[in-house]
């Protein structure tokens, strides 16, 4: 009788992070929540206007379909992670290079996410991002999109 074959090992904490980011700078948002465990929890303390929380697979698919027509670019840019004493958490800091596409505004900003990832899905992370710059940015995109004709109708 033959030996069964054993199961692949999950994915490493640092893999699934770069694979999260691939996901984003390929702007595959449909896929993005696969990454996230079905309980996942994940915490943005500096959100403008108020802290958010994320809880669960749907609320992160929900965002996922929203970021879908952002017409918002990411690619990360000076990436350190940092591995800690729990194999299960990591410290990532990074840049994002954005891009509006609809005016082709640049921008970088700085981010910082701890995340616990267990058998190869995120389970929870704190994301810090700095939130007033985002804020700037998608400002300035709701208004390109307010004076577009497609908009008012």
């Amino acid at each position: 009788m033959p030996m069964p074959m054993p199961a692949a090992p999950a994915p490493a904490p640092r893999d699934v992070f770069a694979r999260q980011l691939q996901t984003i700078a390929s702007r595959s948002w449909a896929t993005l929540a696969d990454l996230y465990a079905d309980d996942a929890v994940v915490e943005l303390p500096f959100n403008l206007p108020s802290p958010l929380r994320i809880e669960g697979r749907a609320q992160l698919e929900a965002r996922g379909r929203a970021a879908r027509d952002v017409p918002l670019e990411l690619r990360p840019d000076n990436l350190v992670i940092h591995e800690t004493t729990d194999p299960e958490v990591i410290v990532a800091e990074f840049d994002y290079l954005g891009r509006l596409t609809t005016s082709g505004r640049t921008f970088r900003v700085a981010n910082v996410i701890i995340a616990r990832i267990r058998d190869g899905k995120i389970i929870a992370s704190r994301d810090d991002h700095n939130h007033a710059l985002h804020g700037e940015v998608l400002g300035e995109l709701a208004e390109q999109l307010a004076t577009t004709p497609s908009a008012a109708t």
